[in-house]
This record gives structure tokens, C-alpha cells and sequence, in this order.
């Protein structure tokens, strides 16, 4: 077995989207289970090894949690730079920082494209923890979060996908990473 072999796939994964939507959270429930109540923003980026398994393949996560700050817009150019697929969050929240986040979809998405060509991309709305009326998302055709305008969204912009998350009780966050594990084996298998 060659040492390209035994190393198995490495991906860099870029983790955007606005300061407070819980990327970091994220992270960190994906690679040890665990939620930090108290908020830290993290200044510039800060990156997260992770070992997983897929088809009997080994796969490293480079996970890269990128600030969502605007004081940290000139230093993201940097940070997303070798990445081979990227993760934008939108809080799911029901307040200003929820619309902001969920509207500056299509900011971030230009954001990485400029910096990074095309490149595969997920969608994760985050916080669904937090929503007082959950069939809101599944049936209120009116709501801008419901499933149907995401999914149109998800088309439009040819995402791997959206995936609804929670960092506080883990709802949705393994079975999202690993899904977005799936997919860029199957990209990029035959690059191998």
C-alpha cells in the first residue's frame, strides 16, 4: 500500500457564514460531542482536524472555522485559500440575527466563488433549536426559511444540499458532515 493510499483523502473544508450563527459550535459538536453555552467569536480563523471513514476509505477534515466578522474581511481571502468544499451557516433564529444571516446567503456564496472558483458547497441552517413553531419551516410557503424557498435556493445556487442543524442538542449535525463526507468522496475518488 503506498503512503498516498494509507493517508487516504484530506479535505480542507471552509466553514462560512455571519459572525454568531454557531460554526464553531458546529465543529465542535461534529469532532468531540461537546457545546459551549457561552459565546466566543473567533478572531480571523481557526482550524479543527477531524479522522472519519467512508466506504472503507479514511478521510481527514480540515475543518476551517472562518470569522463572519466584517473586520475580518480582508484576511478571508487568505483563509480560504487550497479549500476543496466549503459549508455555509444561516441561523435559523427568529430575530435580526437570523434574517441577516439567512438574506447574506447569496454574499457568502460570492464570497467563496471569487476566492475559490467552483467548488462543492452545503448549506446548513443552524439553531433550529430555537424556532418556536417548527412546522413553520416544513409548511408556511410564506416563511423566507421554509423548506420549499430553500430548496429553490439550493437548486438555484446548485448546492450539495441543506441541512437542518442544531449545536446545542446535536440534531442534524453528524448526519450532515457525514453527508458532506459522501459527496466529496464521490467527487473526488476518481482523483485519488
Amino acid at each position: 500500500m503506498s503512503d498516498d493510499e494509507e493517508r487516504g483523502f484530506v479535505f480542507k473544508i471552509a466553514v462560512i457564514g455571519d459572525g454568531a450563527v454557531g460554526k464553531t459550535s458546529l465543529i465542535k459538536k461534529y469532532t468531540s460531542g461537546e457545546f459551549n453555552e457561552k459565546y466566543i467569536m473567533t478572531l480571523g480563523a481557526q482550524f479543527t482536524e477531524h479522522n472519519t471513514v467512508i466506504h472503507d476509505n479514511p478521510i481527514r477534515l480540515v475543518l476551517w472555522d472562518i470569522a463572519g466578522q466584517e473586520q475580518f474581511a480582508q484576511l478571508r481571502q487568505g483563509f480560504y485559500k487550497g479549500s476543496r468544499a466549503c459549508i455555509i451557516v444561516f441561523s435559523h433564529e427568529e430575530n435580526e440575527l437570523g434574517e441577516n444571516s439567512f438574506n447574506n446567503i447569496s454574499k457568502w456564496l460570492n464570497d467563496i466563488k471569487k476566492n475559490c472558483g467552483n467548488l462543492p458547497i452545503i448549506l446548513f441552517g443552524n439553531k433550529i433549536d430555537l424556532i418556536k413553531d417548527i412546522d413553520k419551516i416544513a409548511q408556511d410557503k410564506d416563511y423566507p426559511k421554509s423548506n420549499d424557498n430553500i430548496d429553490k435556493m439550493v437548486e438555484g445556487y446548485n448546492f450539495l444540499g441543506y441541512y437542518l442543524t442544531s449545536a446545542l442538542t446535536g440534531i442534524g449535525v453528524n448526519e450532515a458532515f457525514q453527508i458532506l463526507c459522501e459527496k466529496l468522496y464521490q467527487i473526488y475518488k476518481d482523483f485519488a
